[in-house]
């Protein structure tokens, strides 16, 4: 069986403030893109599970999200796990901000109910996600979406009206941890226009979605990284997108354009200087 991963985009994000677990709560727009990884899935006869990938440096076996996420599955059923071989052949980047491994373990749940004969509805199977990670319900059921609390809680929305989408991650790596450490430490100078963002999907109005992306975390990154996440928003504006804005703890950053043209080129032209450049659509 072969499944797709699709990558996921914050339009919005916004840290509310630490929870005693050590957690913290959140309040983002999330947009799933034609982005993807793809992951196969088959039987083997008494080996195990065992997950590998096209990438050596990423863990494999039980140290793997995918593997995190077939074990909750058959917990969650209350029945034996199957022998089973997952290969993942990864197109969305690492540590990008984009929810890849997150959404690889999506699929492997969706891909597992589907072969059990659909045990669980969508809303069951993002609980499931939960255990393996905060990001894992919402690859589950993709598309629109408000996120709350760890991003666990969510709220389906309205489609973002059609347009092309450039994402660019640059050649480096940003900690979550210490991103997370340096919001609790200031305070934050702006937040995303969340209610706002809300009310241009419920119009259809790209424009004001475009407009009204933020993330609270280019606030606080090192100077550096801010800067270069600076030069591709400036560079993807400056190429015709109605918007840019910064995914999740980064580093990539991305535009919405509403035409295809323009989109291709703006994708062309940062291809040049930024190696992981690609045009897609919402999912």
């Amino acid at each position: 069986m072969e499944i797709q991963a699709f990558a996921k985009l914050n339009l919005t994000l916004d840290v509310l403030g630490k929870r005693p677990d050590g957690y913290h709560d959140l309040r983002m727009v999330m947009q799933s893109i034609t982005l993807c990884d793809t992951l196969t899935l088959a039987p083997n006869q008494g080996q195990g599970l065992r997950v590998s990938t096209d990438l050596h440096f990423l863990p494999t076996g039980e140290k793997n999200l995918a593997a995190m996420a077939v074990r909750r599955f058959w917990e969650a059923l209350g029945r034996p796990a199957e022998d089973l071989d997952i290969w993942i052949q990864k197109r969305i980047p690492v540590c990008a901000g984009m929810a890849g491994g997150s959404t690889d373990a999506a699929a492997v749940l969706r891909a597992l109910n589907q072969r059990a004969g659909s045990p669980l509805t969508p809303a069951e199977l993002a609980r499931v996600g939960e255990q393996v990670g905060s990001d894992v319900p919402y690859c589950v059921l993709g598309g629109t979406a408000l996120a709350e609390g760890r991003g666990e809680r969510l709220t389906p929305l309205p489609a973002l009206p059609r347009c092309w989408v450039v994402v660019c991650k640059p050649e480096f790596a940003i900690s979550t941890p210490e991103l997370f450490a340096c919001v609790d430490s200031v305070r934050l100078r702006c937040r995303p226009d969340t209610d706002g963002l809300l009310a241009a999907l419920e119009a259809g109005e790209l424009g004001g979605v475009a407009r009204r992306m933020y993330n609270v975390f280019e606030d606080v990154l090192p100077p550096r990284q801010r800067d270069r996440v600076g030069e591709l928003k400036n560079a993807l504006i400056q190429a015709g997108a109605l918007g840019a804005n910064m995914s999740g703890t980064g580093p990539t950053a991305f535009g919405l354009f509403d035409s295809p043209e323009a989109a291709e080129e703006a994708r062309a032209a940062l291809a040049e200087s930024c190696r992981d450049t690609f045009l897609c659509q919402t999912v």
